[in-house]
């Protein structure tokens, strides 16, 4: 009888808790696409206005579903962008928003600016986490500090430094600066403290390896999760600088702006009263953006966890 109790006591509480279990379950996922709504809905919209025409996205629209529902326009808007003069582009555009030249001067930087700044910040990080110096602490320290200061406190004086010496008007003022990369560095410092083997170090140099050669073959290895996840990362921020290349490069020609320059210069044309041409062409900017997330993703999920254990 005694037993008999005990099971059916075992059997309620296990219902309750699977029944309590799914409630929590089903409100944790209402909230998650909720979240995915808010986030999503922009770009949507975005890219439905992409395909619109301009009187499509000014007027009012007698069923509001209808807005979130793609146009017919697309080709049109594309054909405004590319376009030249001579082939019945709009002039205007063409003076500001050039496809190519925009594709490459971004990805020209972005690419240049990621690889020097996660190769050096893991450099920095590798010789923090190996070394035991003396000023080891007010170094980790001074780059914590540096990593509060806003790009635009330093701008003015980082300019004049440019234009005294001559360097500006070119990507390498833009490039160059990646290197130190105080955000990406702490990062580094805190995924190395919890994965990396300081053992494996010590056995590199008693077999003779060099120190940067330790650190090629034995570190990069082991911080390849971390390097892709700062790389996306460092991409993306470098992609979307509008500041620095419009500070520096004052000739301001169309070959030499990037895609979130000419971006600005459409969208900031009250000449220009396409509309659909203009949210086609913040759609084209973002598009890079998208298909590196979309392919390393994986990185981004599994970088949320990065540091977390203790290895």
């Amino acid at each position: 009888m005694a037993s008999a109790n005990v099971s059916r006591a075992a059997g309620e509480y296990n219902a309750n808790y699977t029944r309590n279990l799914k409630i929590k379950s089903g409100i944790l996922m209402a909230i998650c696409i909720l979240i995915s709504i808010v986030c999503l809905l922009p770009i949507w919209l975005l890219l439905v206005n992409a395909t619109k025409s301009t009187a499509e996205i000014t007027g009012s629209a007698s069923n509001a579903l209808s807005r979130f529902i793609p146009g017919t326009n697309m080709i049109t808007n594309i054909k405004s962008l590319v376009a030249s003069v001579e082939n019945g582009g709009n002039a205007e555009f063409t003076r500001a928003f050039n496809v190519f030249y925009g594709f490459r001067n971004s990805l020209i930087i972005a690419v240049c600016s990621a690889a020097l700044s996660v190769f050096f910040s893991g450099l920095t990080a590798y010789g923090l986490t190996v070394y035991d110096f003396r000023f080891k602490k007010g170094a980790t320290t001074f780059i914590l500090m540096v990593m509060m200061i806003p790009t635009q406190v330093i701008s003015t004086g980082f300019l004049q430094f440019m234009v005294s010496i001559k360097l500006y008007d070119n990507y390498l003022p833009i490039i160059l600066p990646a290197i130190a990369a105080p955000q990406v560095v702490f990062f580094m410092l805190q995924y190395m403290k919890s994965v990396f083997p300081l053992d494996i170090v010590e056995a590199a140099r008693i077999d003779g390896c060099g120190e940067f050669r330790t650190f090629l073959q034995i570190g990069l290895p082991i911080l390849k999760p971390a390097f892709a996840v700062q790389a996306i990362f460092a991409f993306v921020t470098n992609w979307n600088n509008y500041y620095t290349p419009s500070m520096l490069l004052l000739s301001n020609k169309i070959e030499q702006r990037t895609m979130p320059m000419m971006v600005a210069s459409v969208l900031g044309n009250d000449k220009i009263a396409d509309f659909g041409a203009k949210y086609m062409a913040v759609a084209i900017s973002i598009l890079p953006v998208v298909v590196v997330y979309l392919i390393l993703s994986k990185y981004i999920i599994g970088g949320v966890t990065l540091g977390s254990v203790k290895g």
